[in-house]
């Protein structure tokens, strides 16, 4: 389970495990800038950068990338999320060369040629109108935008329309330039790989990386807040949050066991109370994302317009009780799930080179699994009970549904029942 690491003159981070009984390798590039990086006016443009990768160098046309990487079987595919964009192939052993010399090509080479530009825009700006008529999305959206308001980390990852429609060539020239610095970026890979080869091939190709050091971004302050959309829907699409944990805290695996044991499976506390023995929705789970320097916990709920009045007493007793009565089989069935979700994704290497790489960018260090297993035995029954009063108590208690939901109870309500404070301070 040793990862290989090695940091080059550039300040790039070539971070490998080689998994040697496998035929196949992923790899790919991760990049310290996601949408919270983002200026306003620049709103949505990490995912279109990432779009546009693919869309073109000085040297391959944009169906040259796809024809070479797809002669040799192999897969090219992207992502942005709020703190990080990754660039990652899928190829076989021989061809980790191909998939380093694409992948460099694309980040360092990109044309940005404006008639593929106008293109892509209109690809997004659909992309954009399916997630509006999509209630299920729509709904997270409003919930990070009402938890983070005002602020980069609260904005939508696509844009909108008039953004993403007025940025040009050198605009995407001018992020990568200010983002895309050896110290921001890992390579990582996973599977059949060789840590010195590779190390060679990124040196070769990835030596016009500018190697400063960036500036943190904006901090993010959770304010809490209550989105909500009236639409004749079947279903309603219910969120409540708050505050939660960074991925650097001393309780990132205690709230990720909470969140687990309330709404992690089938015999969760929700899922079981609301569902199995009301019968009050058709979904309900619980969930926590971690960023930088704060996190979202987060409870989610479909269900029809006529359940609503009662599902929410439901959903919020089991939040108090989860500060009293967590019992120790709760805790292992929720130590269980975690270990074997992380054990298991050790046998992917795209999941495996992608958890190196965010180690990497966010704590400098590839963190053993047998130290993660180990922090995740160590949380206590005690812990979590008092880890879910301070959570549940200790932030203003963020709202967002979407639907027929006249009968959703206000968050000023939920905040009172719950002894929340209102307001952020």
């Amino acid at each position: 389970m040793t990862v290989q690491v090695t940091k080059l003159k550039s300040g790039l981070t070539v971070a490998t495990h080689d998994m040697n009984h496998l035929e196949s390798a992923a790899l790919g590039v991760w990049v310290g800038a996601g949408s919270r990086r983002e200026e306003t006016s620049e709103h949505g443009i990490s995912h279109l950068l990432e779009h546009m990768a693919f869309k073109g160098t000085h040297k391959r046309s944009a169906t040259d990338i796809a024809e070479e990487i797809e002669a040799v079987g192999g897969e090219l595919n992207a992502a942005t999320s709020v703190e990080t964009t990754s660039y990652y192939a899928r190829i076989l052993k021989p061809d980790a060369e191909l998939a380093v010399d694409i992948l460099s090509d694309i980040l360092c080479n990109s044309a940005f040629d404006a008639d593929e530009l106008k293109r892509e825009q209109h690809v997004i700006v659909q992309e954009i109108g399916a997630s509006l008529d999509t209630p299920e999305d729509r709904v997270f959206d409003f919930f990070v935008e009402g938890a983070y308001p005002d602020q980069p980390i609260g904005r939508t990852i696509l844009g909108t329309e008039e953004t993403v429609r007025r940025t040009r060539s050198h605009d995407l020239s001018t992020y990568l330039d200010r983002h895309y610095h050896g110290p921001n970026m890992v390579l990582a890979a996973a599977g059949a790989i060789d840590h010195d080869a590779l190390v060679k091939l990124a040196e070769d190709r990835f030596s016009s990386l500018p190697s400063a050091e960036l500036t943190d971004g904006i901090a993010a302050h959770y304010r809490g807040g209550d989105m909500r959309e009236t639409r004749d829907l079947m279903e309603a699409q219910i969120l409540l949050g708050f505050e939660g944990m960074p991925y650097k805290s001393d309780d990132f695996h205690a709230v990720q066991i909470l969140a687990s044991l309330l709404g992690g499976g089938m015999s969760s506390r929700l899922f079981q109370e609301v569902r199995e023995k009301r019968g009050l929705c058709y979904s309900v789970y619980a969930f926590h994302w971690s960023f930088a320097d704060t996190g979202l916990f987060g409870i989610h709920a479909a269900t029809g317009g006529d359940d609503i009045e009662d599902l929410m007493p439901v959903m919020l007793g089991e939040l108090e009780r989860a500060s009293l009565d967590i019992t120790e089989a709760e805790l292992g069935r929720a130590r269980a799930q975690m270990r074997a979700s992380l054990l298991m994704s050790l046998e992917s290497p795209a999941a495996r080179a992608g958890q190196v790489a965010r180690q990497m960018l966010l704590f400098g260090r590839p963190i053993p699994v047998e130290e993660i297993v180990a922090r995740i035995d160590d949380v206590s029954v005690a812990r979590v009970r008092d880890l879910a009063q301070r959570i549940f108590t200790g932030s203003p208690p963020t709202v967002a549904a979407i639907g027929p939901i006249e009968k959703l109870i206000g968050r000023d309500e939920i905040a009172t029942r719950l002894g929340s404070p209102i307001v952020a301070a």
